[in-house]
């Protein structure tokens, strides 16, 4: 069995050569999960990304993850795809059912590029072999840390947004629709069957309700909702 120190080679990252993980973690503390069951190469792991400025928290296995409390706030989860009992692609399946937003990157000790190409087309970061090369699995932690952020940050937008759309009467939520589909105010009346006064009316109120300051914002707001016309409902 090759050690650790040739698995995984904990090193000084030099600052030209860790600008994108600084830059990451100059956003904020960015908290990594490492899921490998050896115990010699988990502890490299750690070294190696504690060294680079990352908060690092270790599991010898998927299931510990996952029953973890802090399983859905790390910003990226590093894990060997060859796991004993729940595999790494498990876990992937996994995660993207319970913690939609969550980024993983996969090593790997035994190349298969099918096994790598499914972990990519299911939205894995990256698929790296072992020996890892440190700038390779750096660069991907901080891309996977970023798209993680992006994601969560869109989904509590999403929740909040979610709130304020419920808070619509059913006039208001077809109005909605409408105006941010693109359609006139008139338009929007001749759809409805009402005047454009009315619609007038309606989109003040939602707007007000919506915390929209401009029709951009409830265009945005209504593709994070993801709304679509009733019209061009099936």
């Amino acid at each position: 069995m090759r050690s650790a120190e040739t698995l995984v080679r904990p090193q000084s990252i030099r600052a030209e050569n860790s600008h994108d993980s600084k830059t990451v973690a100059a956003n904020g503390r960015v908290r990594v999960a490492i899921i490998e069951d050896e115990e010699r190469v988990r502890n490299a792991l750690v070294f190696q990304l504690s060294t680079a400025g990352f908060e690092v928290v270790a599991y010898a296995s998927a299931e510990e993850l996952l029953e973890s409390a802090d399983a859905k706030d790390f910003d990226c989860v590093v894990a060997d795809i060859y796991l004993p009992r729940m595999n790494g692609l498990q876990l992937q399946e996994e995660l993207n059912r319970t913690i939609p937003y969550a980024s993983i990157v996969f090593i790997t000790g035994h190349g298969d590029l099918s096994l790598g190409m499914h972990a990519m087309r299911q939205g894995a970061v990256d698929f790296l072999e072992k020996p890892v090369d440190d700038q390779a699995l750096l660069s991907s932690i901080a891309r996977g840390s970023h798209l993680s952020r992006e994601r969560r940050a869109e989904q509590f937008r999403r929740i909040e947004f979610e709130k304020l759309e419920h808070s619509l009467t059913s006039r208001e939520r077809e109005v909605f629709v409408l105006i941010t589909t693109g359609l006139l105010n008139k338009q929007v009346g001749a759809e409805l069957g009402t005047t454009e006064r009315t619609v007038k009316a309606h989109r003040a109120s939602i707007m007000s309700k919506m915390g929209a300051a401009s029709l951009a914002d409830l265009v945005r707001m209504a593709g994070i909702l993801q709304t679509h016309s009733p019209s061009k409902t099936p």
